[in-house]
């Protein structure tokens, strides 16, 4: 995408952590970047709206310590924008809102670049909507402070008017205040804050990591002490945290605290992620396959050259049905080709994906798997079959049909390879037990896990709940070593998604 012309800076606010609170003009600057420079505070899944070829730098600072200095970032930004590139700086948050966004945006403007900026839906309001917490309302509140409580200079005291703050009579809300919680409350109730002001500390807000402590001004340093409250945590003071009880919502989803590991690839785990987080859960995406052409096109050409010779096409997955339409394309053919063939296929989603191209499906088996397909196929003796599925597959419905006197042409559509997928954030996350479900929807999801992350990482995924989409995955997962724990009656990942709600659940 990078071109001659000058590059642009695109200040990008990704939210505060859930990543279905990205904005749609953010996801468009990230699928267009060249280069993204993001902070330790932006969900790291956001990333998977990125292009392969966009080149992904970290600039986070962690408890302080930055892994770059502003003024490199400044630099950085400038020299990649020289470069012809566009630049997404992407921070957690809203930029504007004490996330250095003005001070990077005048270096920019200062070299001469062209910028964007993107606003983000600021922790302040939506930490405090998942925590359940109105930051303002008709009767107890009409006024709200929005106040940073990290101390930049490293020196013990928060440089701001602590006595006009404790005077405010309305909900002040401290970001980034963790680590200084006793200070604040200390100058809080020096300066005649009522001890009996309620006061609510969320940690990790928006994400399934969240948790909320709720006490007083008089209570909450001894509980943080207790509890062990760490960042990120944003504070809420004021009467407003008392209508939590009612309004909270997030913390009661059927699936919520729970990390689920989504193994699809790409383009086909969308809908899977967004079911999850409609369900409290926090979908960690970790693609291990990726589809791509068959080596060689020429068996599937002869094959779509001659469909009159057939008497049935059957499809086994939503990937064959697309590769075999793209393919019918490129050589010039079309749907009308298929005309008096009797369309099989394996699952709902690959009989919706053939009906999307005009075509009638004439069978769809009870049970998803080849062998129920199998038993629905009944005087095929003679007949001639197309077959077109992924290079490497189980042989049992080929050898099945031609035991049952069909002749069968099995052409490769395409075939599946291992990405380069890392694995660091996942090993870390499997090793801090904080990951609560794997979810595999085919075998070479399976394989493909266990081949990226390594004997290494064994014991700790086997500490997680396993979940096949059916018998034949839960059957390659067994033979690797790994107890399943979660199988659906029906195959689908809408009904795997039901079973790990009802695993939990009772």
């Amino acid at each position: 995408m990078a071109n001659s012309n000058k590059g642009k800076v695109v200040l990008v606010g990704a939210g505060p952590g859930d990543i279905g609170l990205l904005t749609l003009n953010g996801k468009q600057w990230l699928e267009k970047a060249d280069v993204i420079l993001y902070d330790h505070l932006v969900n790291p899944d956001i990333l998977r709206f990125t292009q392969k070829s966009t080149e992904v730098i970290y600039v986070g600072k962690k408890a302080g310590v930055a892994s770059m200095e502003q003024e490199e970032i400044n630099q950085l930004l400038i020299s990649k924008a020289r470069e012809g590139k566009t630049v997404v700086r992407l921070k957690g948050g809203d930029p504007f809102l004490f996330g250095r966004g003005g001070e990077e945006i005048q270096a920019v403007q200062k070299a001469g670049i062209p910028f964007v900026i993107v606003p983000g839906v600021t922790s302040v309001t939506g930490v405090a909507a998942y925590a359940g917490i109105p930051l303002t309302h008709r009767n107890l509140s009409s006024t709200l402070s929005i106040i940073t409580g990290s101390n930049e200079k490293k020196q013990g005291d928060i440089h701001i008017d602590w006595e006009k703050i404790a005077a405010r009579s309305g909900t002040l809300v401290f970001l980034m205040g963790a680590r200084k919680l006793p200070l604040i409350v200390e100058k809080l109730l020096r300066f005649g804050k009522n001890p009996d002001t309620p006061i609510a500390v969320v940690q990790w807000g928006t994400t399934a990591r969240q948790k909320t402590w709720v006490g007083t001004l008089g209570t909450i340093v001894e509980i943080s002490a207790q509890d062990k409250i760490l960042p990120p945590a944003l504070t809420i003071i004021g009467e407003v945290v008392n209508l939590r009880p009612v309004t909270e919502w997030y913390e009661h989803l059927p699936l919520f605290g729970k990390t689920v590991v989504v193994t699809r690839k790409g383009d086909q785990a969308e809908s899977m992620i967004d079911r999850l987080r409609e369900l409290g859960a926090e979908p960690f995406f970790f693609p291990v396959i990726e589809t791509i052409a068959p080596d060689d096109w020429s068996p599937m050409d002869n094959a779509l050259n001659n469909l009159s010779q057939y008497q049935g096409l059957i499809f086994t997955s939503v990937n064959g049905v697309r590769f075999f339409a793209e393919r019918l394309k490129v050589i010039d053919q079309d749907i009308r080709e298929l005309k008096g063939l009797r369309v099989f296929t394996i699952g709902p989603k690959t009989a919706e994906a053939v009906r999307d191209l005009g075509i009638r499906v004439d069978v769809v088996p009870e049970n998803f798997v080849a062998e129920s397909l199998i038993e629905s196929m009944k005087n095929i003796e003679g007949q001639r079959f197309l077959l077109a599925r992924a290079a490497v597959a189980r042989e049992i419905l080929p050898e099945q049909l031609r035991k049952m006197g069909a002749i069968v042409d099995v052409v490769p559509a395409y075939q599946t390879i291992l990405p380069d997928t890392p694995a660091d954030e996942l090993a870390k996350r499997l090793t801090a037990g904080s990951i609560d479900v794997i979810t595999f929807t085919s075998s070479s999801t399976v394989t493909n896990f266990l081949a990226l992350t390594g004997e290494k990482l064994l014991p700790a995924i086997k500490k997680a709940k396993i979940a096949c989409i059916g018998p034949v995955t839960e059957k390659t997962a067994q033979v690797a070593g790994l107890n399943v724990d979660i199988v659906p009656e029906q195959y689908t990942v809408s009904s795997l998604i039901d079973a790990i709600e009802a695993y939990f659940h009772h």
